[in-house]
Order: structure tokens, then C-alpha cells, then sequence
């Protein structure tokens, strides 16, 4: 069952944000995932939520996902984006 990374980040620093946007992808792809929505216009339907960033993230299950997220692959990007950005993530299975 497929499983998804949600995440609303908020950049403080471009350019090293930029270092991350580069380097991701391929570990993102390396762990079975893609991309479904990177950035864009979000716009709030109803509700208080007013996201700067919106990033979707679609893996093949949820070990994938965890896979991912807790690799060693990932774990110096992790840093690097939190050094360049704020925000919120969440994971979840779909249905």
C-alpha cells in the first residue's frame, strides 16, 4: 500500500536550500519514491492552514518510506534542510 510524505516548509536561506533541492531527488528515487507536488501556489480551501511550500512525496509502502527517511543517504540532508528552512512534515499510508 502506498505511502506519502506531506510536508509544509517555509525557506529561510535560498541559497543553501538550494543545496538540498539539488542533492534530494536522487535519494528520494534510490528508496522507491517520487514526487507528486513540489512547491506551486497552495491555496487554503477552508480552514486556518496557510502553507508557504507544500512538498508530496509518494513511496511504494510505508518501509520504503521509513527506509528513506531514517537512511544514512538521507540523515545529512535532513540537517542541511532544517539549517535552510522551517517547517512542518507528516507521513502517512494511503488507502
Amino acid at each position: 500500500m502506498k505511502a506519502y510524505i506531506i510536508a509544509d516548509i517555509e525557506i529561510k536561506s535560498e541559497a543553501d536550500y538550494v543545496k538540498y533541492r539539488d542533492a534530494v531527488p536522487a535519494v528520494i528515487e534510490k528508496y522507491g519514491g517520487r514526487y507528486l507536488a513540489r512547491g506551486g501556489s497552495p491555496q487554503a480551501l477552508e480552514g486556518s492552514w496557510s502553507p508557504t511550500r507544500v512538498v508530496i512525496l509518494e513511496f511504494p509502502d510505508m518501509e520504503s518510506l521509513q527506509k528513506f527517511y531514517h537512511s544514512g543517504d538521507y540523515a545529512p540532508l535532513i540537517t542541511l534542510r532544517q539549517a535552510a528552512s522551517k517547517g512542518s512534515m507528516i507521513c502517512l499510508q494511503g488507502v
